[in-house]
């Protein structure tokens, strides 16, 4: 079975050696929205795939890491990231070029990654990230599955590449979220959320 929850950010970005000059020249946003898709063939003992209640805690937190930020690519021209540091305190620096297709794979492995370290409690088992997609706007979108999160033929991201300004983690719960996840600590849920 599969279930699907919808999450929403606003994100700033340039998507350099792209084909269309507004594109790769210039600072734009976009509405995005993004959908997780998990799979199991079991129910846990609420009768659920994977509670909800459960993708707004770890899972949204770092989607809404994006929200009202600017989206850097660790590439780029070292003076423009100086200056979005500088004027932006909501930043994100990935080892990929921030495509909607990069950032479909690059949110596939972040939550793959907190599902590989989410202590799971109320007996749910092989819940599994079937597929994430990202709507960059009303008429298109980029889909990920796992085989394309580890796809060095699309650019190698190691989560250790990707960089969260200070603003964004004193923001989390857990300032220590993003490094808990790095060394693959256990994440163990509150009772009921």
């Amino acid at each position: 079975m599969i279930i699907r929850k919808l999450f929403k950010f606003e994100n700033a970005h340039i998507v350099r050696n792209c084909s269309t000059r507004r594109c790769s020249e210039n600072l734009h946003g976009h509405s995005y929205q993004v959908e997780v898709l998990l799979e199991s063939n079991y129910l846990d003992h609420g009768q659920m795939v994977y509670d909800f209640g459960l993708t707004k805690l770890y899972m949204k937190t770092l989607i809404d890491a994006f929200d009202h930020g600017i989206t850097l690519w660790r590439e780029d021209d070292p003076l423009y990231l100086e200056a979005m540091k500088r004027y932006s305190n909501r930043w994100i620096e990935l080892p990929v070029s921030p495509s909607a297709e990069q950032f479909a794979r690059v949110i596939y492995l972040m939550l793959e990654r907190v599902l590989s370290c989410m202590q799971m409690q109320n007996g749910e088992r092989n819940v599994q990230l079937h597929s994430v997609i990202v709507h960059e706007t009303q008429t298109g979108y980029a889909q990920a599955f796992e085989e394309d999160a580890h796809s060095e033929l699309m650019g190698k991201i190691e989560l250790s590449e990707i960089t969260f300004s200070e603003q964004v983690k004193c923001e989390w719960e857990d300032p220590e979220l993003w490094n808990k996840l790095l060394k693959g600590i256990p994440i163990v849920p509150p009772r009921k959320v």
